[in-house]
């Protein structure tokens, strides 16, 4: 390969990493306008019985604090982002089971199991060789619905709370 081409390829490796990146972002940004605080309150609140809450495994319920925990051991951003999608995932479909095709949150819901769906093309990396094994180890089992795994009641709109917070941590820097 001649010296003259190699910019040349640099630059277009870069320019292809931008769009990959822009795609991803768009579809965060759809997120986030579908996450609002009003949206959430509403579709998960107000259009719930009181005191409502969906049973979900405890690795599914994905705190701020467990990214954080997780930095401090340098696992990497594309473990900790294939972990939030894929417990989110799993959370929307947990929420989207109990609801009747009438309910009012039926397709709000809908309309984010689509986005995830869209985010989880643009992590074809998500794989065992790509993510830290002990990061891994929780996507499994969240994937595979583990019944030895303990369950939890959580209210639906604390479990997309923490989605939208997790989110922010993840993609503030790289999707602003």
């Amino acid at each position: 390969m001649q010296w003259g081409y190699v910019p040349f390829l640099y630059f277009v490796a870069v320019l292809g990493l931008e769009a990959a990146m822009q795609k991803e972002c768009r579809i965060i940004k759809a997120l986030q306008n579908k996450l609002t605080y009003q949206q959430r309150l509403q579709y998960m609140k107000h259009y719930f019985p009181i005191n409502y809450t969906v049973n979900v495994q405890f690795e599914e319920v994905l705190r701020a604090s467990n990214i954080t925990r997780l930095r401090d051991e340098n696992v990497s951003e594309l473990s900790l982002r294939c972990l939030w999608l894929s417990v989110n995932s799993q959370v929307l479909l947990k929420i989207w089971a109990v609801l009747l095709e009438k309910h009012p949150s039926w397709e709000y819901i809908q309309d984010l199991c689509l986005l995830f769906e869209q985010l989880a093309e643009e992590y074809e990396d998500c794989n065992q060789g790509k993510v830290d094994t002990n990061v891994w180890d929780v996507v499994e089992q969240v994937l595979t619905s583990d019944a030895g795994s303990s369950q939890k009641a959580v209210y639906p709109k604390v479990l997309l709370d923490n989605c939208v917070k997790v989110m922010r941590m993840l993609y503030s820097e790289s999707c602003k």
